[in-house]
């Protein structure tokens, strides 16, 4: 899961992150603290973004961008993280679409805290009441002055994301003025429902083909055209083949001369006519 969270300085973008890395196993990478840990180092990207940062400025994009990009590819940040504070302008949210692809990699959703600027100006100035009656130091940007500058930045440069990831079809806005328990449910009700509209569609069981009728036998088509009550064909033959042959009548001594007698007659008839020739016969004188 790889998320952003939008909102003006003070509108509670560190809170909610830090909630969802302790019930998603997700990474925070927030560009304030990784540039603070830059500072506390000395190191001279620290150094260069401490002057800015204490008169309320923007980082330049190539300083943030390669931060959070060697920040992606450690082991910790492959299962998902969030992204607070970053980007801050059009231009850096490209240069993140780009990074991503890269990487082969895309944003699930773009969460957006909507706050009103005035009483985030009396919250700060409590927070500062608050670490102060702690005994903490306060962050160079614990000023109701530089949280007006960072206030009027946010809005010239920052709130056009809200745009940007709008055409994408990432960004979904959330009241960040409502008490942090009911903005953490809000939020995990976007999650879900991002989930929702991720996953593949289920595909409807498949019908099942009807049932070919099989053909009937031929002797059950014949059974078929049998009335009620009729016998079958096999059972009649076998009634045939059962029934003997009535005996022939003995024959008697004068059936059988008379048998005699109509076998002669009847061969004599079947005798061709004998021929008799037809030369003209030949008349010699008498002497």
């Amino acid at each position: 899961m790889r998320l952003i969270l939008l909102g003006p300085p003070g509108a509670g973008k560190g809170t909610q992150a830090q909630r969802l890395v302790a019930t998603h196993g997700l990474v925070q990478l927030s560009t304030g603290d990784m540039l603070r840990a830059a500072v506390n180092a000395g190191t001279p990207v620290g150094l260069r973004a401490k002057e800015l940062m204490a008169r309320g400025e923007l980082v330049p994009d190539d300083v943030v961008v390669a931060i959070v990009s060697d920040r992606i590819d450690e082991p910790d940040a492959h299962k998902g993280f969030i992204l607070d504070g970053f980007p801050r302008t059009v231009p850096q949210a490209h240069a993140l679409d780009r990074m991503l692809r890269e990487k082969g990699l895309k944003l699930d959703a773009v969460i957006e805290l909507k706050v009103d600027e005035g009483i985030l100006l009396k919250r700060i100035e409590r927070r500062i009441a608050e670490t102060k009656a702690r005994g903490e130091s306060l962050r160079a940007d614990d000023d109701p002055q530089v949280l007006h500058r960072r206030l009027l930045a946010y809005r010239d440069q920052t709130a056009p994301l809200a745009t940007y990831y709008q055409l994408q079809n990432v960004l979904r806005s959330v009241d960040g003025m409502a008490p942090i328990p009911e903005v953490s449910n809000a939020i995990d009700r976007v999650l879900k429902m991002r989930a929702g509209e991720r996953a593949p569609p289920a595909r409807p069981p498949a019908e099942k083909a009807p049932r070919q009728a099989e053909k009937p036998s031929k002797s059950a088509k014949a059974a078929a055209s049998q009335p009620a009550g009729a016998k079958k064909p096999g059972a009649v033959a076998k009634g045939r083949a059962k029934t003997k042959a009535p005996k022939a009548p003995a024959k008697t001594s004068k059936t059988k001369a008379k048998a005699r007698k109509t076998a002669g007659r009847a061969s004599a008839a079947r005798k061709p006519p004998s021929r008799k020739s037809n030369r003209p016969r030949r008349l010699t004188k008498r002497h």
